[in-house]
C-alpha cells in the first residue's frame, strides 16, 4: 500500500514539474489559467442550462413569474402528489394548491418518507454543467428534505443561472466561508450504475427532478437565514 501511494505521488510531482508556482510563508499556490468569465447572454445561459438538464433526464418547464403558482399546482396534479414538504421560510405564494403542504420543522427521516415530494428554490445554478446548487438556507431548505422524498420540484430564477463553475462558487462565498453551509450540487435525478453498470434512478435520493425555470426581470427572492 505504501509503495503504491508513493508511486502515485511521484507521478503527480513529475506532472507538476513544469507548472510555475510561487511560495508564501504557509503554503504553495499553483498558478491556474482557466476561464473565469463568460460573455454568454442571459438567453444563452438559460438555453445551455436547459440543454444540460435534459441530458440528465430532468423534467424542465419554463415560465414567467406570474405563472409560477399555477405551474407548481399543475406539476403536483400531473405527478399525482398528495403531500409535499417545503422549507419553513418558503413564501406561501410557492405553496401549490390541491395538495397537503407540510412545512419543514426539523422533520425526521420517517416523517419525510411519508411525503411525496419536496418543493424548494435554490442558491445558484450552473449552465455549463446543468447543476443546481442548494445551500441549506432559505428557499433551499435543509439537505434532508431533498434527499428522502421520491420527487424534487426545484424553482430556479433566471438571474440565479451562472455560466460556469467559477462564477457560481463566487456567488456561494458567503454561504460557504461565513455560514459553513452544507452545499449540495445536484446534476440530475439521483442515480447509480454500481450494480452491473445498469443505471438505476432514485438510489440515493429523488428518482424524479422537475426544474421550473422562471424567466423574468424580477430578482430571485433574497436569501433568508
Amino acid at each position: 500500500m505504501t509503495s503504491a501511494r508513493e508511486e502515485v505521488l511521484s507521478r503527480v510531482r513529475r506532472a507538476l514539474e513544469d507548472v510555475p508556482v510561487h511560495e508564501r510563508p504557509d503554503d504553495v499556490v499553483v498558478a491556474r489559467a482557466y476561464r473565469r468569465q463568460s460573455e454568454a447572454s442571459t438567453h444563452e445561459r438559460i438555453e445551455r442550462f436547459i440543454d444540460r438538464l435534459r441530458d440528465y433526464n430532468v423534467d424542465v418547464r419554463r415560465m414567467g413569474a406570474a405563472d409560477l403558482a399555477e405551474a407548481l399546482s399543475d406539476a403536483c396534479a400531473r405527478l399525482e402528489l398528495h403531500r409535499v414538504v417545503v422549507p419553513s421560510s418558503l413564501s406561501r405564494d410557492w405553496h401549490p394548491d390541491g395538495v397537503e403542504v407540510v412545512e419543514d420543522q426539523q422533520l425526521t427521516p420517517a416523517e419525510l418518507d411519508a411525503v411525496d415530494a419536496a418543493v424548494t428554490g435554490c442558491a445558484v445554478a450552473i449552465a455549463e454543467t446543468g447543476t443546481i446548487v442548494l445551500d441549506g438556507h432559505g428557499t433551499s431548505g435543509r439537505r434532508a428534505i431533498t434527499l428522502v422524498p421520491d420527487h424534487h420540484i426545484c424553482v430556479i430564477h433566471s438571474d440565479q443561472i451562472h455560466p460556469g463553475v467559477p462564477q457560481a462558487l463566487a456567488a456561494l462565498e458567503r454561504a460557504v466561508a461565513e455560514d459553513r453551509a452544507p452545499v449540495t450540487f445536484i446534476s440530475g435525478p439521483s442515480a447509480s450504475s454500481d450494480i452491473e453498470l445498469s443505471r438505476v434512478e432514485g438510489v440515493h435520493g429523488p428518482r424524479h427532478l422537475l426544474a421550473l425555470i422562471v424567466e423574468s426581470d424580477e430578482p430571485s427572492p433574497p436569501r433568508q437565514d
